[in-house]
């Protein structure tokens, strides 16, 4: 059910009348400090909700997503009220595992096959084959993002920094609840039980911020992600050698605004439809193209993924605790297997390799410099900083789009040989690739004053400008809605 279809119009509309029309009803019971709960019947219908939009995807799934967290839940109940240690640690040795067994056998299964049978044939010498037989259905969608905020739960739960929560339906509801249940944004445990605790409101002013929030995302995935993706970053992706070297470097601009708009767009669309059902997401994305170094990119960029790498990879490896070694050996493992949770394929691993040398090199830099007023002394003015960040950033996304390395190197190849004609980059795919470049750089305080405006304005002239973006939508719409890219990770 893809958020820009007619379809999740309609299933939202159901979700967002039946939420509030079941708010109605008195709550159920109060907590110790006095505070009202969420009635069941509310609860109740958006978890059915929640299941029934990811039965539309596979409903062959359901199992698991359920399986897996009511595992979870009791499991976190247990651990909150075991007094050994060694049970403890024994306990959340079991979640983890099933965790991410799951993850692995349908993630990684066929990737394991393929690979093994590949090491089986250049050691003997034959041609490679792999029976149908061994693998496996295709990994369920979303299943990345609902493992790792359960197991996220049940680490917290052990570490002693959050309780085990009291209620089974909520806790099926955080798992599920279908604004970020496919594609994140990831969000902690912390952040979204205590909402479906609460008595949820919508003031008018959140309520015309979510509008808001969709109606840009709407933008940001219609009129330039899909744009570009089917009118240059595709096609130069399938045969870059019809291409000049300026229409290659081109799509690999594209391919960057085109991500960043696409997974950002998803990300805007998911936390304004939840704002709308009273539940407030953390931001996901800040600029990340404005980082003058790559320590600031991933602290802009896919802000759920990466804070959770860091909280749950990268600081238990160690962190920077160690010695300078240790810690760029915790940095490129955190990187790589970022790279692997992206897909079963190498050219995601090797993309997660670029990323882990590029912060060990900041970081090692960084030290070279020393510290000004306790911070890293600034080497190079921030624009330079900037426009490199960037550029090592695009040369990162080119093996991550790329299905092969075999067509990553060839990209690499065409935009050695520096030719200049262009008659496949028309001036309108060139002036959307530079809008898109420009809007992202635009100052925070203008986004920010925009959306203020917006959610001053009277609901007239709301509904006036709403319309405007659906014309806007209709018109640049292609015949198919182009799927999220990160639906398949």
């Amino acid at each position: 059910m893809n958020f820009i279809s007619i379809e999740y119009a309609v299933f939202f509309a159901v979700a967002f009348v039946g939420w509030w029309g079941l708010s109605a009803l008195r709550p159920s019971f109060a907590t110790d400090g006095g505070r009202l709960l969420a009635s069941w019947p509310r609860i109740i219908f958006l978890l059915v909700m929640s299941y029934g939009f990811y039965a539309a995807w596979d409903w062959r799934y359901l199992p698991l997503i359920f399986g897996s967290s009511t595992v979870d839940f009791f499991l976190a109940r247990i651990i909150a009220n075991e007094p050994s240690a060694s049970r403890r640690k024994a306990l959340l040795t079991i979640t983890v595992v099933l965790n991410l067994g799951f993850l692995g056998f349908f993630k990684y299964w066929n990737f394991g096959v393929e690979n093994v049978e590949l090491l089986r044939a250049w050691l003997t010498g034959t041609a490679p084959k792999t029976s149908d037989a061994m693998r496996v259905l295709l990994p369920p969608v979303g299943i990345s993002f609902f493992t790792f905020e359960s197991m996220s739960y049940v680490i917290d739960v052990y570490r002693g920094d959050l309780p085990a929560h009291r209620s089974y339906l909520r806790y099926l509801l955080f798992v599920s609840f279908f604004p970020h249940l496919v594609a994140g944004p990831i969000v902690r445990p912390r952040d979204l039980l205590p909402q479906l605790e609460a008595v949820p409101s919508l003031p008018s002013r959140v309520g015309a911020e979510a509008l808001f929030l969709i109606a840009v995302g709407l933008l940001k995935k219609v009129v330039f992600a899909d744009q570009l993706a089917i009118h240059l970053v595709d096609r130069v992706f399938d045969q870059p050698e019809r291409y000049s070297a300026i229409e290659v470097l081109a799509g690999v601009y594209g391919y960057a605004v085109q991500i960043y708009c696409d997974f950002s767009g998803y990300s805007d669309i998911a936390i304004g439809s939840a704002l709308l059902l009273g539940v407030r997401f953390p931001p996901n994305f800040d600029a990340p193209y404005t980082s003058s170094n790559l320590a600031e990119f991933w602290r802009r960029w896919h802000i759920s993924l990466s804070s959770w790498l860091r909280d749950y990879l990268y600081i238990p490896l160690g962190g920077n605790r160690g010695s300078n070694l240790a810690t760029y050996r915790n940095l490129m493992l955190t990187m790589l297997l970022g790279g692997l949770w992206h897909g079963a394929s190498w050219t995601f691993v090797f993309w997660g390799f670029l990323h882990g040398l590029g912060l060990a090199v900041t970081r090692a830099v960084e030290r070279a410099g020393g510290k000004s007023a306790g911070k890293p002394k600034r080497l190079l003015p921030k624009p330079v900083g900037v426009v490199l960040t960037f550029h090592y950033v695009c040369l990162a996304w080119i093996f991550f789009r790329a299905p092969t390395f075999d067509i990553g190197t060839r990209v690499l190849k065409q935009i050695s040989t520096g030719t200049t004609f262009h008659p496949n980059l028309p001036p309108i795919v060139a002036a959307l690739l530079a809008l898109g470049i420009a809007v992202h750089h635009t100052p925070r305080v203008i986004y920010d004053r925009l959306r203020a405006a917006f959610a001053a304005l009277p609901a007239p002239a709301q509904g006036a400008m709403l319309f405007v973006v659906a014309v806007v939508l209709h018109e640049a719409a292609s015949v198919k809605a182009v799927p999220f890219v990160y639906f398949q990770f």
